[in-house]
């Protein structure tokens, strides 16, 4: 069965959205460690809110460049969780049909390698509620840049996780991969 990745920027005060932060911090030690996460990912999925965010960056940046990804991203298979969105125009991407948890179900079942999703929000929380989130790796800022602490309520599922690894970079970047613990 395929993996659900779940890659999530974030500072030391909570805030996700606009990850505009990241920015000073994405050295080559922060490229390598995203590149082995979209080299041992096969497809993408997210909700309405990344996807929107997604599709307005990515086709315009530069392909030709590999240290952008805008080649990965804008070829890989996309799975947008939506009841809005009928037809995406960003290229490889597929609405998902139904029920969420079913559909995802269905994605991890086929044959392929891991699934990638971005940000925390409402579709990351009903998947992991489920057990359907194999790995969340929080790659926590140094920096505090107040607003939201996240995109959207979660609900009332108190949740708990269990550490799996860290890797801490030079730049002060702290990665810290939890999966869902045993109830």
């Amino acid at each position: 069965m395929r993996k659900l990745i779940n890659s999530t920027y974030i500072t030391l005060d909570g805030v996700i959205e606009n990850p505009v932060f990241t920015m000073p911090y994405f050295d080559d030690e922060a490229s390598a460690f995203a590149g082995e996460q979209t080299d041992a990912a096969d497809a993408l999925v997210m909700g309405r809110h990344t996807y929107d965010g997604f599709a307005a960056a990515w086709p315009r940046m530069d392909e030709s460049d590999p240290s952008t990804g805008a080649a990965y991203f804008n070829s890989v298979k996309k799975y947008v969780a939506s009841t809005i969105l009928t037809n995406p125009e960003w290229n490889n991407t597929e609405v998902l049909q139904g029920d969420l948890i079913e559909a995802v179900t269905r994605l991890k079942e086929q044959d392929g390698k891991d699934i990638l999703s971005y940000g925390y929000g409402t579709v990351t929380h009903a998947l992991l509620k489920a057990g359907l989130v194999d790995e969340v790796r929080f790659w926590i800022h140094p920096v505090l840049t107040g607003g939201a602490s996240i995109s959207a309520p979660l609900g009332d599922l108190p949740t708990t996780l269990e550490l799996v690894g860290t890797r801490v970079m030079k730049s002060g970047v702290i990665i810290a991969s939890y999966r869902a613990a045993a109830a």
